[in-house]
């Protein structure tokens, strides 16, 4: 589940469950995350994880889904606030080195 918010910049899209591990979850946060594409109308998305603890390889899935539908899309999607349970899932994965993650939701004003 999400909770939305837009500022002058960006669509933040904060992610409510601590863990992200049943199928119904994933299939609800995920198609959650790709519905907002196209309402970022320009801005970017960026995606808070502060919650998250616990995610599911299903659900990295739906990431990378989101990441090639964004780029396709040319949506600048950010991820942010990573907890250090998952930041080592995407290490692993590799995944930190596809996405663009900040540190919080307040970047500090240099593009990457």
């Amino acid at each position: 589940m999400l909770h939305v918010n837009e500022t002058d910049d960006s669509l933040n899209a904060e992610i409510t469950d601590v863990k992200i591990l049943d199928e119904g979850t994933i299939i609800q946060t995920g198609k959650e995350l790709m519905d907002l594409l196209p309402r970022t109308g320009g801005k970017k998305l960026l995606v808070n994880f502060k919650r998250v603890q616990f995610m599911s390889s299903a659900m990295i899935g739906k990431l990378v889904m989101l990441h090639k539908k964004a780029k396709a899309d040319q949506v600048d999607l950010r991820l942010c606030n990573i907890t250090p349970n998952v930041m080592e899932v995407f290490k692993l994965t590799r995944l930190n080195k596809i996405f663009t993650i900040e540190t919080d939701e307040e970047p500090d004003g240099s593009e990457s």
